[in-house]
């Protein structure tokens, strides 16, 4: 079945709610999986169809067919097309973050802002069309000149999660294309409408058909058949550990190029010298911001004495802050899915139940609902205390608006308690001491440290990735970093 880009959704149209395949620049499928609004029962989101493995390997030939020409393309003229794909998300910004709170149910001033991230991701990206690549290299020879080129692996495989359904990928999808490759992308089953506007505003801008496919479904489908397609030079992946740590088994064994963005349980120190107002709001940011949904999200802190009082006491201020409601005029949005917020629940109710105090939030502990299909998926912001180090609300990731309070000596013993985890994705600390600071940051075990700042959040011209089991610690994200995933390097010697 074939269909036009007018099924995506607009912002006065709610009737036009469905996402399609794009394969070589058809929109294609019948959608037959429904998503329903988490925030509004009984309120559909968005339809999708259900890829499969022909579906991908429709997707795989026409990447392949449209991308030496795609390359071949001056590099400017492929960045004028991506900056113009940025300038149309811009333009439809309202439309797109409307979608994105029904679909994914965070608030509208986040999903604001994540198409705004988007559209400026494309733009950075095709903005490099026109930088420099490459080196001039002096040679032992003589009358010989030594040049770097960098070339782009061909056809590539992006993941992408629900929980930025457009920012992540606009930032796989851009250092791609603007290195020449082509892609297929397997959105979040949750979030199909997202990803459709970043493939609409690409094949509006004038991306040749082909160069840029999306096939809709579940991973262990579409997602598999994309990483054991032999023309899938690379595959880049965010999401949990366990299905990253799958995934790279697969392409290692066809020796093909992975990376890997995973799970996260970030810990911020907050010492003795530190403001515990400002400690607090920078805590309640991390944490609760974004409901808690977030790779980057704060999830256990780490106090020392002097300062754990008025510390609580600020935090469950700041928490009382974020209620969970309709993303569309609530501070906090609504937890994705009903397997999340049972997810959730559990882990707040089995850790009051191992002894753990639960400051905020404990309406949870009463709520009959459990993820119920007719009940709002809205999750109080929950601080949890009193629990030992080892506790698994402690070192295991809950992706949701949950954080676990500890007490510790000093700041060595904090140090070492936010490196005694199998996850190194960002780590922070709260202090005035520009030395403990800087030891901090040296020697915290994470792929992004922050001092006095939110753990959640990062510039786009930076990059970004983990340690341990949080990355895969090979190549980054963002920032001029990312190209080099999507390209391998050649060395040109050239005598005259």
């Amino acid at each position: 079945m074939t269909s036009t880009a007018t099924d995506v959704t607009t912002s006065t149209d709610r009737e036009l709610i469905t996402a399609r395949h794009l394969i070589n620049g058809e929109w294609l499928g019948e959608a037959d999986t429904e998503r329903m609004n988490p925030a509004r029962p009984g309120e559909l989101a968005a339809l999708s169809p259900s890829g499969t493995a022909a579906d991908v390997d429709a997707a795989i030939t026409a990447a392949a067919a449209a991308q030496p020409g795609w390359a071949a393309l001056p590099a400017p003229s492929r960045g004028a097309i991506l900056i113009t794909a940025g300038n149309l998300l811009i333009e439809r910004q309202t439309a797109i973050a409307e979608d994105l709170v029904r679909e994914e149910g965070k608030t509208l001033a986040e999903a604001k802002g994540e198409v705004k991230r988007a559209s400026d991701v494309l733009r950075f990206f095709g903005s490099l069309g026109w930088a420099a690549t490459g080196e001039v290299l002096p040679s032992g020879l003589p009358d010989t000149t030594i040049t770097t080129r960098r070339e782009p692996l061909g056809v590539v495989g992006l993941i992408t999660p629900w929980n930025f359904p457009i920012a992540i990928p606009a930032w796989k999808s851009a250092p791609a294309l603007i290195s020449g490759n082509a892609v297929v992308i397997k959105p979040a089953e949750l979030t199909p409408l997202s990803a459709t506007h970043l493939a609409r505003a690409l094949q509006d801008a004038g991306l040749p058909a082909g160069v840029f496919n999306v096939v809709h479904g579940k991973g262990r489908v579409v997602g598999d058949a994309l990483a054991r397609d032999p023309h899938i030079a690379g595959l880049s992946f965010t999401g949990s550990t366990n299905v990253g740590l799958g995934l790279q088994e697969i392409l290692n064994a066809r020796r093909a190029r992975v990376q890997l963005e995973m799970g996260g349980k970030n810990g911020v120190l907050v010492l003795d010298d530190a403001d515990a107002r400002k400690a607090a709001k920078v805590i309640a940011a991390g944490a609760f911001g974004l409901t808690g949904q977030a790779c980057t999200a704060t999830s256990r802190v780490y106090v020392t004495p002097g300062i754990r009082a008025a510390f609580l006491d600020a935090l469950t201020e700041e928490a009382a802050q974020y209620t969970a409601g309709d993303g569309m005029d609530a501070p906090m949005g609504a937890v994705v899915s009903g397997q999340q917020f049972t997810q959730n629940t559990a882990a707040v109710r089995s850790a009051v139940e191992r002894g753990a105090t639960l400051l905020t939030g404990s309406g949870i502990l009463d709520e009959t609902h459990d993820g119920d299909a007719d009940r709002p998926l809205h999750f109080p912001a929950a601080v949890l205390t009193d629990l030992p180090f080892d506790d698994a609300a402690v070192t295991e990731e809950i992706f949701g608006p949950v954080v676990a309070v500890l007490e510790v000596a000093d700041y060595e013993a904090g140090l070492a308690a936010i490196n005694d985890s199998r996850y190194g994705l960002t780590a922070g600390i709260c202090t005035d001491s520009l030395k403990l600071a800087t030891d901090f940051a040296a020697r915290a075990q994470a792929g992004v440290v922050k001092v006095n700042r939110p753990t959640a959040g990062l510039d786009l011209n930076v990059p970004f990735g983990g340690v341990k089991d949080s990355s895969t610690n090979t190549f980054r994200e963002q920032g001029k970093s990312a190209l080099d995933f999507f390209t391998w390097g050649k060395t040109v010697y050239t005598g005259v």
